[in-house]
């Protein structure tokens, strides 16, 4: 199991990782907010132990961007801060779990298991006929696998997470296109001719897939079922 451990006290972080590397965990380690936001991109972690009080922007700060850009990684959060209200803000940021400092290790380890235990036992994504694995590319409308290129695959899981709402351009820009990539925020083509381009391509090798991605013109998109077309092929198979 990988576990990034993002905490700035040089003594805690060799601690922990001799610690959870007898127990069986994978530790990876860095001191700043900005440094793990950054790993999280290049690399799937199991869970991530979380402090509050970083150097450069805070646990708090780094928890809302994680979830700002989808990443559904369980962050358990490990601090000083003990007070209720601190509590409620880090589980408001979209932390799992809330552990202060001193802990017990093993109660450490417990939670962790399973915090890890449960993301991994979530099901798949679901809407309409299509089924995306939650912690993978891997997507099918029925059983029959769908191949999507990278832009319309990063396109479906930002709308598929948050199925059934509004998602705005400005976020799903960011989970289409990479910084300085054409079409992403320092890249050379428009941003909005980019993404309503990818959303036509993934609107179409959706067909079939009882869905629509609705267009509401200059707030977002948003993926839902299609009843009609469900309703419609129920019917079908009951005749």
């Amino acid at each position: 199991m990988s576990v990034l451990l993002v905490e700035d006290d040089l003594g805690l972080v060799q601690a922990l990782g001799r610690a959870l590397a007898a127990r069986g965990f994978s530790l990876v380690s860095c001191g700043d907010g900005l440094e793990a936001l950054a790993l999280c991109q290049r690399q799937r972690f199991d869970a991530i132990v979380l402090d509050l009080s970083l150097p450069d922007i805070d646990g708090l700060e780094v928890m809302a961007r994680l979830r700002g850009r989808d990443d559904v990684t369980p962050v358990l959060i490990l601090t000083a801060r003990g007070a209720v209200g601190e509590r409620v803000m880090g589980l408001n940021a979209g932390a799992d779990d809330y552990l202060v400092k001193p802990f017990d290790l093993d109660e450490l380890e417990a939670r962790l298991r399973a915090l890890i235990r449960r993301h991994q036992g979530e099901g798949d994504l679901r809407c309409g006929r299509l089924r995306l694995e939650r912690s993978g590319p891997a997507c099918w409308i029925d059983e029959r696998p769908l191949d999507l290129p990278a832009r319309e695959a990063a396109l479906l899981r930002a709308l598929m997470l948050r199925s059934g709402q509004t998602v705005a351009r400005e976020h799903l820009h960011h989970a289409v296109f990479p910084v300085n990539e054409p079409g992403g925020p320092g890249g050379t083509s428009p941003q909005g001719d980019a993404l309503d381009v990818v959303v036509h391509r993934l609107r179409k090798r959706l067909a079939g897939a009882a869905l629509e991605i609705v267009t509401l013109r200059g707030i977002g998109y948003m993926l839902c079922e299609d009843t009609a077309q469900t309703t419609g092929m129920v019917k079908r198979a009951r005749a």
